[in-house]
């Protein structure tokens, strides 16, 4: 790679290359059990497991898929929480040659459906708790194999099989494994730059759900580059609160602690009385989340009663993270609350600030230096062919090794998005001279009045100001005398009290007559996706 600005800002003990190793995923784990056997790999509730354990487990569960005719190129579903399942059916099924997709336990029956039926996989695995979910609607897919597991079969030691009824294409996930323990599965030909790993569901940067084509290539590129960005060692301790089926949790909370033979305390859901119990109980020194699991975080009324000292580095993405919630953390924690950025198309992450605790190469409000491996520019928003200046706002286009092959089964969007290697994210962003990027809006939530663009980013930055509000969101309303106006939606802090006049004149008086909110509209939630993402297309409809 060429020198590029953001070099001269570069953490000094990183090298600008990124040299990963070329292996498939799952060797991730098979390694680090070769080396570290008796490591703490999960912590879930009473129960723990090594990573002897975890390989091996992931080893019967590998065998178990063959012997169910699961065969190399086959889709395999996993419709599951943050549970010790995930990781064994993820690691087994990759062993097994199968490609993955993981499905959101939020999702309906419509939306499982259509991603069953768009990644023609034949075999699930899905929680005692959701099946309700699929019973009406997997006969209308391609699933063969059903296997059915229970969130209290690694609560404890001794563990609770599932009991299921004697069908013949339903599973229980504990026999399955039990069959087939201490079995080593077949080996099976991976082309880490070619072969599938994942079909990774998303809006993408068009905003019609498809599925990212993600290589093994991708994906250990990218762990291994955030695992150097952050500095992880084997002594790390992450709290897994990140969805693991979303990519950033999948990634960061997952990949890449096992890549680092580190310790990952599993949570089934965010419930942030937990994750500040858990952060004490067990050192935690890593955890990746959202702006907004950090602002809920500092929200908790008893939140001073909590040693929260143990954190080392957290990494804030999905969203603009706002400099109050941001400085507030870091004081709480002593710990660095970084921003990054990144995208499912990308495995995800393209960028972060350098985990500097000095602060001297963080720059508030900024998603950071381009990371190991990947290349970044700002091009024009009309054609995306033009590569601008410094401080010339664009759209973001990043270029790399973590870069999907491409949209599943679709090749029109697919080079709408990808140009001679380049991805563009559909995020309107600049560079400053120092190659720090920043992230102002998603090109579709552009607000457009009269011939003005208005930046939701902004609006929302200054509303985080106000002391009452705890969370907030800016959407275009369609307004045809002026094209649209900015429209607030805020959440307050508990106990605050304020007006929706009071917080239309606090923004008002801090920018230009054009940017002005016209209607703030007070709510007791906003909708959030898994991932702690406010859903604008919601609040638009």
């Amino acid at each position: 790679m060429q020198e590029r600005p953001w070099f001269h800002r570069w953490p000094n003990d990183l090298p600008k290359l990124l040299d990963y190793p070329k292996i498939p995923l799952h060797s991730f784990l098979s390694e680090t059990a070769k080396k570290q056997p008796n490591q703490t790999a999960i912590v879930f509730q009473e129960n723990t497991l090594s990573y002897y354990e975890l390989d091996l487990l992931s080893d019967s569960f590998a065998v178990a898929l063959s012997r169910l005719n699961v065969a190399k190129g086959d889709c395999v579903a996993l419709f599951l929480p943050n549970v010790p399942q995930f990781a064994i059916a993820y690691y087994g099924a990759l062993k097994a040659g199968a490609i993955l997709t993981a499905i959101s336990p939020l999702n309906k029956e419509r939306e499982v459906e259509h991603q069953l039926t768009d990644s023609e996989a034949q075999t699930i695995v899905v929680l005692d708790s959701l099946y309700p979910i699929l019973e009406p609607i997997w006969q209308k897919t391609k699933i063969q194999n059903i296997i059915v597991t229970r969130l209290e079969e690694y609560a404890t030691k001794t563990g609770v099989a599932t009991k299921m009824e004697q069908k013949s294409n339903f599973y229980s996930f504990q026999e399955l494994l039990k069959r087939n323990l201490n079995i080593k599965p077949h080996s099976i030909a991976i082309d880490p730059t070619e072969d599938l790993a994942a079909l990774q569901y998303t809006g993408g940067t068009t905003g019609t759900a498809k599925a990212a084509m993600l290589t093994h290539s991708n994906l250990v590129a990218n762990a291994s580059a955030f695992a150097s960005w952050i500095k992880g060692t084997s002594n790390d301790v992450f709290l897994v609160a990140l969805p693991l089926f979303h990519i950033y949790g999948m990634t960061t909370s997952l990949n890449v602690p096992v890549s680092l033979a580190a310790k990952m305390v599993l949570l089934p859901k965010f419930d942030p009385v937990k994750v500040l119990q858990v952060i004490e109980q067990h050192n935690v020194t890593v955890y990746c989340g959202s702006p907004t699991m950090y602002s809920i975080l500092l929200s908790v009324p008893e939140l001073s009663k909590y040693d929260l000292t143990s954190i080392r580095v957290c990494i804030s993405g999905a969203s603009p993270l706002p400099p109050q919630v941001q400085k507030k953390f870091m004081d709480v924690t002593g710990g660095l609350l970084a921003e990054g950025y990144g995208l499912t198309e990308a495995s995800p992450v393209t960028h972060c600030n350098p985990v500097d605790k000095t602060m001297q190469t963080v720059k508030v409000g900024s998603i950071g230096l381009p990371i190991l491996g990947t290349d970044a520019k700002i091009v024009d928003l009309e054609t995306g062919s033009t590569s601008l200046r410094p401080n010339e706002i664009g759209e973001l286009a990043v270029k790399g090794p973590q870069v999907m092959k491409g949209y599943w089964r679709k090749p029109d969007e697919t080079a709408l998005v990808l140009r001679d290697g380049w991805l563009l994210t559909g995020d309107i962003a600049k560079m400053d001279d120092e190659g720090y990027f920043y992230v102002t809006d998603r090109k579709k939530d552009l607000i457009k009045y009269k011939d003005y663009s208005v930046y939701p980013r902004e609006l929302e930055d200054v509303l985080y100001e106000h002391p009452a509000v705890k969370l907030c969101a800016v959407v275009g309303k369609t307004e045809f005398t002026v094209g649209e106006i900015p429209k607030a939606f805020v959440v307050l802090k508990e106990g605050a009290e304020v007006s929706a006049k009071e917080l239309v004149d606090f923004v008002n008086g801090k920018v230009a007559p054009y940017k002005e909110i016209r209607e703030i509209e007070i709510r007791k939630e906003l909708p959030l996706s898994s991932a702690g993402k406010v859903l604008r297309r919601a609040l638009r409809s």
